[in-house]
């Protein structure tokens, strides 16, 4: 029973995201009208790359922070690779 609440409870969250992806969506394009896969293809997996990628600067910007990652170059152009220790090998 307690996997079945579980279950029911990941599954509300997956319905709100979806919702929240789909309306985002039609915010940004009003007119927009498309089929099931359409929908699930632009508008629900254009919304959740954006999530995404907000998720995935967080943690680039914590890895740099801590020291594991370099950050060369500013903006959406900005490249990040293993940072090297001081005597020039990078962490095993």
């Amino acid at each position: 029973m307690r996997n079945s609440l579980k279950l029911n409870k990941d599954e509300h969250q997956r319905e709100k995201e979806l919702t929240d992806a789909i309306l985002e969506y039609l915010t940004e394009h009003p007119q927009a009208s498309d089929t099931l896969e359409g929908i699930a293809e632009w508008w629900v997996m254009r919304q959740q790359v954006r999530v995404e990628i907000k998720t995935l600067l967080k943690v680039l910007r914590q890895l740099t922070g801590n020291g594991l990652l370099e950050k060369i170059g500013y903006g959406d152009e900005a490249l990040y690779h293993l940072k090297a220790k001081e005597d020039g090998r990078h962490p095993s």
